[in-house]
């Protein structure tokens, strides 16, 4: 501490520093009065002056002096003088943060009404404490008050948990998030660190903010469901036994009714009478998991029965009667069961709602978090957890995009990831790096439409490597394909050829499957049939023939793919792909105990990851900076997989 000395009549005096070297942002107060006892104990004790006496009171000053220049936001940095190392993590921020427009984050604030913090200086703060890894509000609003660096970025200010939670929630949305890191990808464009034309995309499962407990699962839907509809017949059946009994029909115009159809029912009535079957003989359960058509299915119908009952007791004279001790009539009856089943039958149909046609289950906590198998299954029993689907797309351990789904699989996440690099940094994008959970026919049919190069692992990568694999004379890649007179046909393990039949046709979210069914018109007497045909039974299939499907656009696709990967490029690509995103999932979750989300929603989920990417972004940057971290350039001697 320098100047730190004590006056003539016993005081302290002021400390030179930069609240006391004429600032108007600063006023001193009247010295400390000390006897001289106690001036002269304290001059013996000479490690009492390595404590700053603060002699001054802080007045209320604008946080920046000079907030826009030339239509450009400019952060003024030079707060205080603290002694901060030089390699400091939060010099980096500075230097991103003055190269960024926030235009769009201060689009979100209004000129109106009293002014707040500053919401730069708050995205320092919260964007800092990510790459510290801390993401609880909480503990941000404590480093305001004592770590070094966020009192020199927040200038003094000290943002209670209101101010920040207000920020996060309202504030700062995703697609803010989504610019400025975008925003800074373009610098490290510039700087040589990343191409944008290639991507290497990986995903992992996050557990929600959700109860466990409170799950709803469409299965379990379906059973009730179905049970309810017998309830719901039942009742019909009552109300026209009713109307034709007592002759209600004629003297009111009623005619009978007839119970509304959902579609899908009867597969479910299927499955549950074989589980049924299965119970007694200690058989696996079969999934239950069919989407119902319950739209066409409609509540109001139930309410025209209880308008039908009720202008029956109108004209009857019969009155409903409540409380305890008395006889409710048959009317009252059906009327009140009519109405607890269109209850039910209406809570079933918001439970369809929610989940859609894409899940099989949700939390009631978080709606919009499912169900997912965990990699952390401790009691080893397939216990799910309501979790969140995170894709990073990444390129030279930078995190260039990042994507949250509640899609229990990677097939539905590809195409997301690569629209969103479509719009933000048009069509410059070369090749895409994936394994296989990503391999369908959608997805790579969309590769090739924009022209971009797949390297994305095959689901059957492996076992194309086995002598199984290439000797089994039951598939089409295995026999003989010939051309005649522009027929074209396979020819079998036993020379017999099999001919074109018919095409097929199979409607999918977005496109259309197309099947050529080829087949042999008499496999009698053939010695292979065993091993040709699927489940071959020797007592009942003597007369089947072979039969075979083949997706010819699919199999090209996967052609095209798995000479991709084979290649030298391929291989480097893979090894990159499984060192940078597996590396950027092992420090998340191992390293930075980052297991479970702190927000619900998947809005505020996903603002929550891209706040703790762009940290590690910066933390990347910082260590490229500091010649620490280098470009993985693959091993080029290393043969193919």
């Amino acid at each position: 501490m320098r100047n730190n000395r004590l006056n003539k009549t016993g005081g302290c005096r002021e400390i030179d520093s930069p609240m006391n070297r004429g600032d108007d942002a600063y006023v001193s107060s009247p010295p400390l009065k000390i006897n001289e006892k106690k001036r002269k104990k304290m001059a013996n004790d000479n490690h009492l002056f390595s404590v700053t006496c603060y002699n001054v009171t802080m007045k209320n000053h604008n946080y920046y002096n000079e907030f826009f220049e030339l239509g450009q936001q400019k952060i003024n940095f030079n707060f205080f003088e603290l002694s901060l190392p030089d390699d400091d993590p939060v010099y980096t921020l500075k230097k991103v943060l003055e190269d960024l427009n926030f235009s769009s984050l201060l689009a979100c604030y209004s000129s109106k009404g009293r002014s707040g913090y500053n919401p730069i200086m708050m995205y320092s703060l919260v964007t800092y404490a990510n790459m510290r890894g801390v993401r609880a509000v909480d503990r941000i609003v404590e480093l305001c008050e004592r770590d070094l660096a966020f009192i020199w970025l927040a200038k003094g200010e000290k943002p209670k948990r209101d101010a920040f939670y207000d920020f996060k929630g309202e504030k700062l949305t995703g697609e803010v998030l989504d610019d400025l890191n975008y925003q800074f990808m373009r610098c490290l464009e510039k700087e040589g660190l990343v191409t944008l034309k290639e991507l290497y995309i990986d995903g992992t499962k996050i557990e929600a903010n959700a109860n466990r407990y409170t799950f709803v699962w469409r299965g379990s839907i379906n059973y009730h469901l179905a049970r309810l509809l017998d309830t719901i017949d039942a009742l019909y059946a009552r109300y026209n036994t009713l109307l034709n009994e007592y002759g209600y029909g004629e003297k009111y115009e009623l005619g009978n009714v007839q119970m509304f159809i959902i579609e899908g029912m009867d597969k479910v009535r299927e499955v549950i009478k074989k589980n049924r079957e299965y119970k007694l003989t200690k058989h696996k359960k079969l999934p239950n998991n069919t989407i119902i058509e319950i739209d066409n299915c409609s509540p109001l119908e139930l309410l025209q029965l209880q308008t039908g009952l009720l202008k029956i007791a109108e004209g009857e004279g019969i009155s409903f009667v409540n409380g305890k001790g008395k006889r409710k009539p048959e009317l009252q009856q059906l009327y009140e069961e009519i109405e607890v089943c269109g209850e039910r039958l209406m809570g079933y149909k918001q439970c369809f709602e929610i989940m859609g046609k894409d899940r099989n289950s949700y939390s009631k906590t978080d709606v919009e978090a499912t169900f997912m198998r965990m990699k952390e299954d401790h009691m080893k029993n397939g216990q799910l957890k309501p979790a969140y689907n995170v894709q990073v797309a990444i390129e030279n351990y930078f995190i260039v995009h990042g994507y949250v789904s509640n899609d229990r699989t990677d097939y539905n996440t590809l195409i997301p990831v690569l629209e969103k690099h479509r719009k933000a940094f048009g069509d410059v994008l070369k090749e895409v790096t994936a394994d296989s959970g990503y391999c369908s026919e959608k997805n790579l049919l969309y590769l090739k439409e924009k022209g971009i190069a797949s390297y994305i692992k095959l689901q059957d990568h492996e076992k194309r490597k086995t002598k199984a694999y290439r000797e089994d004379i039951s598939k089409h890649y295995n026999m003989a394909c010939e051309e005649s007179e522009g027929e074209k046909y396979y020819i079998c393990r036993d020379g017999r050829k099999l001919h074109h039949i018919r095409t097929e046709k199979r409607q999918q979210e977005g496109y259309s499957q197309t099947f050529e069914v080829y087949g042999c018109a008499d496999c009698g007497g053939c010695k292979h049939k065993e091993k040709c045909l699927y489940k071959y039974n020797a007592d009942k299939d003597q007369d089947k023939n072979k039969v075979m499907k083949i997706n010819e656009r699919w199999e090209e696709l996967q052609a095209e793919s798995h000479v991709n990967i084979q290649s030298r490029k391929g291989v480097i690509n893979r090894q990159t792909r499984s060192i940078q995103t597996e590396g950027h999932f092992g420090d998340i979750k191992e390293n930075e105990k980052f297991r479970k989300f702190n927000y619900r929603k998947e809005e505020k989920v996903y603002k929550e990851f891209m706040l703790y990417a762009i940290g590690r972004n910066i933390n990347k940057y910082h260590r490229f900076l500091h010649g620490k971290l280098k470009k993985y350039e693959g091993k080029i001697d290393e043969k193919a997989a």
